[in-house]
């Protein structure tokens, strides 16, 4: 699903113009493809649609869809929101729709038009809205809300009442089931409040396309499973562990044990072959017995934390390793900052690469015995990452850099209000400038990949609210990066399976507080079920 902001859209609808097509035929394909959607979704219950009706073009897609419907058996009502005499509504009255304009004097009438409606078709008003509203469509919404029976409501585009640019909402604003997007998803409808009020999106096909330059210059997304199913590593049915790549997690302290285990367990539920646990001698003993199907690489340690020492350990153990996760429970010690200075200072580049986009299965791992894999570099690793001089030049590029907002702002300086005031340009901003993918934690997890593609998880739950979660999302993106996909492939499809494991999560134990991040790695193979 594309992701755009309104001014985009506008360029995009006014190229289709353009190119031969015109509002009348944008707003039939428009209304058409609402009155589909209705059908599909809502096919077994009882048939009595009633649409909120505004002067604009969302009031006339909402027109065109009631006249479908009420060619195919519905039973139909408009309330106009303003008077509105067109051919549209002409159009529906003549194929049996009811018709009535509101009245501020005459609100106790309302409540006898919705009887009996079975769904609410929200097309009062659309793009360009600017806040507070003015005060007869207030006054509408504001009545339509207090009296709104307990049915389904269907936005078109977006809920009447929000600004499509900066995501704020007007008091009045009618919250909807579902948000029939058209052409496109807008910037807006990923901000809040705006998405709590939104419901699932959905787009529609408005038949734009890539010889159009304004819709092929669009490099922002919103993720769905068919991306991610499109993206998945294949699994070969005579594959052996080798086959699936060799992941090898340096992560945990004395103090943060338990990340190790979530990093590791989530990586093999993603699908990696073998994962290597490369941690600080003294916490072995607590760990082996938890997760036997892994390797163990023991570190030098300083009191229970990853010493200097151990980059030379590291470097001298990368046969194989396929892909390399930094910073799980690594605490913020002196002793493990000046152990990541060295393991990246002392780094040789691999002398060759692979194909755009994915590992190069005949030299993954054995470039050099000093070549760093590639890196997901999570947690206490971005704070001390964040400590090293210049740290933008001596990371490799391309790699996976996950932080939460805190994070990021060790990173870039930046106060966290002002990351979580824009995060899609904070995100895209310094993957361009460090040559990074930046996946940036949170409601609506933002990926930004250098070459300016953007992709956002529609997702918002506080079940992935709880110590641990980053290190199941780090697992799971760690191993699909050392299965052979490439940076921004492996961070996309990570992030989305992850959101979908808190949502399922949830759904398991019946309440999104009583999630813990065990939960996400209980429920990973349930999501990939979904999407195989």
């Amino acid at each position: 699903m594309k992701l755009v902001t309104l001014e985009q859209m506008r360029e995009i609808e006014n190229e289709a113009i353009r190119s031969g097509s015109s509002v009348e035929k944008l707003m039939e394909l428009a209304g058409n493809g609402i009155a589909d959607s209705i059908e599909a979704v809502f096919e077994e219950e009882a048939k009595v649609i009633t649409a909120l009706v505004g002067t604009g073009n969302n009031g006339g897609d909402a027109l065109v869809a009631l006249a479908k419907l009420a060619s195919n058996g519905w039973e139909t009502r408009a309330l106009l929101a303003r008077p509105r005499d067109d051919v549209l509504v002409q159009r529906l009255v003549q194929n049996g729709g009811l018709i009535k304009t509101f009245d501020a004097k005459k609100k106790s009438q309302l409540a006898e038009f919705l009887e009996g409606t079975s769904l609410v078709l929200d097309g009062v008003l659309g793009a360009g809205v600017k806040l507070p509203l003015k005060q007869d469509v207030a006054e509408f919404l504001d009545s339509i809300g207090c009296i709104l029976p307990m049915v389904p409501a269907i936005a078109v585009d977006c809920p009447s009442g929000v600004d499509l640019d900066t995501g704020e909402a007007a008091p009045e604003t009618i919250a909807a089931d579902l948000t029939l997007c058209m052409g496109a998803v807008k910037e807006g409808l990923l901000r809040f409040p705006a998405f709590e009020l939104a419901g699932e999106l959905e787009v529609l096909d408005l038949h734009f396309n890539d010889r159009m330059p304004g819709w092929k210059a669009v490099r922002s997304e919103v993720i769905d499973a068919k991306m991610v199913s499109e993206h998945l590593p294949e699994r070969d049915s005579q594959g052996h562990k080798g086959t699936f790549g060799t992941l090898q997690i340096v992560a945990g302290s004395t103090n943060f044990a338990g990340a190790v285990l979530l990093a590791a367990k989530a990586a093999y539920r993603a699908g990696v072959g073998l994962v290597r646990l490369a941690i600080p001698g003294p916490i072995y003993q607590t760990l082996a017995g938890q997760i036997p199907e892994a390797t163990w690489l023991l570190l030098p340690h300083e009191q229970g934390v990853i010493q200097s020492d151990a980059a030379g350990v590291i470097r001298d153990n990368l046969e194989r390793v396929t892909a390399m996760l930094l910073g799980p429970g690594w605490g913020r010690e002196d002793s493990t900052a000046e152990f990541l200075k060295k393991l990246l200072l002392s780094r040789s580049e691999p002398t060759r690469k692979g194909r755009m986009g994915f590992l190069d299965a005949e030299n993954a791992g054995t470039a050099g015995p000093n070549a760093l894999p590639p890196l997901v570099v999570d947690a206490d690793g971005l704070m001390l990452l964040a400590k090293i001089k210049n740290w933008q030049k001596e990371i490799p590029a391309n790699c996976i850099l996950t932080p939460h907002p805190g994070e990021m702002n060790a990173l870039t300086g930046l106060p966290v209000e002002s990351i979580q005031s824009d995060r899609i340009g904070t995100a895209k901003k310094f993957a361009k400038e460090w040559g990074q993918v930046v996946v940036l934690k949170g409601a609506l997890t933002v990926i930004a990949e250098p070459e300016g593609g953007v992709y956002v998880v529609p997702v918002a739950s506080s079940a992935l609210a709880k110590a641990g979660s980053g290190d199941v999302l780090a697992g799971i993106i760690a191993s699909l990066r050392a299965q052979g996909l490439g940076s921004v492939e492996s961070a996309v499809c990570g992030a989305w399976i992850h959101a979908q494991a808190g949502l399922a999560a949830a759904e398991t134990v019946g309440d999104d507080g009583s999630v813990v991040a065990s939960d996400l790695i209980a429920s990973i193979p349930i999501i990939f079920a979904g999407l195989r």
